[in-house]
């Protein structure tokens, strides 16, 4: 059975590829990624040596129709799981353009390609940005309606709309699943964890929105791939599944942990201006995937948290090459005069 996995050299892209051909022997994995500054090869480095005839990667970008359709021309394509979008709020805020591209003309290109090719199933990584932002109470629910508050948010929710619009008018077999803030190994340093995690190990300031009271919840990225498979194998066709972490915590309360772990002084805290239409709380009901999938996740967030500690401090070379160049020019452009 042929995968495609879009963005598989992103983050949760590159850990979903790794588990499929870690725990799934009778898959092969085709990796497609434009390779933007998010999708780094490295991640993936060695993977056709280590699973020969189960894995390929080619570079391209899923918003060119003759791109897409030649990768579903060479290889009989049986998944899609569509992971690739340009997933940062800031940067939304900063030039949306892009990201209706991608999260949206993208997922067009993919749905047809798709349906041309007899695809038997797309899924869909959405995201809990979707619904908006909750009080201090309450949890999301697939049955919220969507409303979303950043240029990001709006396009992956137009993009779970224009999904809607395939199964019901194309009768595409296709999922969507939406997930809180995930974690974990190979995360782009402009991440909240990673950041500061790095930010901590060279002595640098931790600049946090706000008062860095608002909550979210943290899923480990290794519970979200499995939960993307399950989906993938045994969800109901047309259907919505949220994914969380059952870890609600607030940002500064994060950052202290990390500061605590890693032996650092909250000294380095530098609160900065908040970002327009920051969403004060998210929090995922994943009743649905439990009940009907067997889903939960099974990583504590102080559990998760301390290994993808480990990780950065044991993979330093690795966010020591992002962090130079475009990302450190963005860097200063958003953090500068905060």
């Amino acid at each position: 059975m042929n995968v495609l996995v879009t963005g598989g050299c992103g983050f949760i892209g590159t850990n979903l590829v790794r588990l499929i051909l870690a725990e799934h022997p009778d898959l092969s994995v085709i990796n497609l990624d434009l390779l933007t500054y998010a999708g780094n090869l490295e991640n993936t480095a060695g993977l056709e040596e280590a699973y020969p005839g189960r894995y390929s990667f080619i570079r391209g970008d899923i918003a060119e129709p003759d791109v897409v359709n030649a990768v579903f021309e060479r290889h009989k394509i049986d998944l899609v799981l569509n992971l690739a979008a340009e997933s940062h709020v800031d940067r939304s805020i900063e030039a949306a353009g892009v990201f209706l591209r991608t999260n949206i003309m993208g997922v067009q290109v993919l749905l047809d390609a798709a349906l041309k090719y007899k695809v038997g199933r797309f899924l869909q990584v959405s995201t809990d940005e979707v619904y908006g932002s909750l009080g201090q109470d309450g949890r999301f629910t697939e049955d919220l309606p969507m409303k979303p508050n950043s240029p990001y948010s709006a396009s992956k929710a137009s993009a779970d709309l224009l999904i809607r619009a395939y199964i019901k008018t194309y009768r595409l077999d296709a999922v969507i699943t939406r997930c809180s803030n995930n974690y974990g190994p190979y995360q782009f340093p402009e991440k909240l964890i990673p950041l500061m995690i790095a930010n901590a190990l060279e002595d640098k300031e931790l600049p946090v929105y706000g008062d860095g009271r608002n909550v979210r919840d943290w899923i480990h990225v290794q519970d979200h791939c499995r939960g993307i498979l399950a989906v993938a194998s045994r969800g109901r066709t047309g259907e919505a599944y949220n994914m969380g972490g059952n870890a609600e915590w607030e940002n500064i309360a994060i950052v202290r942990e990390i500061l605590t772990a890693m032996r650092k002084p909250e000294t380095l805290i530098k609160y900065v201006k908040d970002r327009p239409g920051h969403d004060f709380r998210y929090a995922m009901d994943f009743s649905k995937i439990e009940r009907e999938l067997g889903w939960r996740p099974g990583v504590t967030f102080k559990e998760g948290l301390k290994s993808t500690i480990d990780w950065y401090l044991a993979n330093r070379p690795w966010w020591e090459r992002i962090r130079s160049g475009d990302y450190l020019e963005y860097y200063e452009r958003m953090y500068a005069d905060r």
